[in-house]
């Protein structure tokens, strides 16, 4: 036997050993067990027996469900480690921020951020993440998908007005801050810059000037001061107020608009 069999030889045994062991401690779930090759009784599709739009729910289902719903198509390179033990962690940590499986468990406030979410980071191109467009480049989201999402999230947020006078009441910090926690902190921080620019002291603050986050040109091209009337109005709706910009959120409720507009202010400093 020639040396170059022999290399060969010897080559393919350390493949085998190396894809059979891949195998093996794939059966190890480091960080959590997505169950992604259970054996499974027929699923309902995603999201079958809600009110969101058949064509909101079909790009939902094709660019969002592989790592944010139960139902992931898991593909044949998730069976060896150390891949598996990745994609396993970035779907159970997918599944924990929102899981479409579940989406009618959720109350009309979690859906309504959820899609306020959605409609963000699709518009910014911050979902489906770059690293998983590598490798699966017919999950990017196109303009007229990114368009639908939009108006899903508005149309939702829209659908939960009510007909208080904003004029005869006044707004509670106190209200205001879990308000905060539950209806903005997927994309802003008091403190930190994340999606959203850092909110504390933006009460007062001129629009577009935090030198350290990327506004949108819009907004920095406004110049407005934010105040009881600005907020409220950005709020209500920020298309209206600034078009252009890029924030896919709004609080339709007039009386849940001044109680997170009393807590910013309260928080000035």
């Amino acid at each position: 036997m020639t040396a170059f069999k022999t290399k060969l030889i010897r080559c393919a045994v350390a493949g085998l050993i190396a894809g059979v062991t891949s195998l093996v401690l794939a059966r190890a779930h480091p960080f959590g067990d997505a169950g992604l090759y259970a054996a499974r009784a027929e699923q309902i599709p995603i999201m079958e027996y809600s009110s969101v739009p058949a064509d909101v729910r079909a790009i939902l289902a094709s660019k969002c469900a592989d790592c944010h719903s139960t139902q992931t198509r898991a593909p044949i390179y998730g069976r060896f480690a150390p891949v598996s033990w990745l994609m396993e962690r970035d779907i159970v940590d997918a599944r924990k921020a929102m899981n479409l499986s579940l989406w009618e468990t959720y109350s009309a406030v979690q859906q309504q951020t959820f899609a306020a979410q959605i409609a963000h980071e699709t518009n910014a191109h911050q979902m489906p993440v770059p690293q998983y467009l590598v490798i699966h480049w017919n999950a990017r989201v196109n303009d007229s998908e990114v368009d639908a999402l939009a108006d899903w999230a508005h149309g939702l947020a829209a659908s939960g007005s009510d007909k208080a006078d904003p004029t005869s009441v006044q707004g509670d910090p106190t209200r205001g801050a879990p308000l905060f926690e539950k209806r903005c902190t997927g994309c802003h921080s008091l403190t930190q810059n994340h999606q959203g620019p850092r909110l504390q002291g933006v009460y007062g603050r001129t629009s577009g000037s935090i030198t350290d986050y990327a506004y949108s040109q819009a907004l920095k091209r406004s110049k407005i001061v934010w105040d009881q009337t600005t907020l409220n109005k950005w709020l209500k709706d920020p298309d209206a107020l600034i078009p252009g910009n890029e924030m896919d959120f709004l609080v339709s409720k007039p009386q849940e608009r001044l109680d997170l507009i009393a807590f910013l202010k309260m928080k000035r400093s």
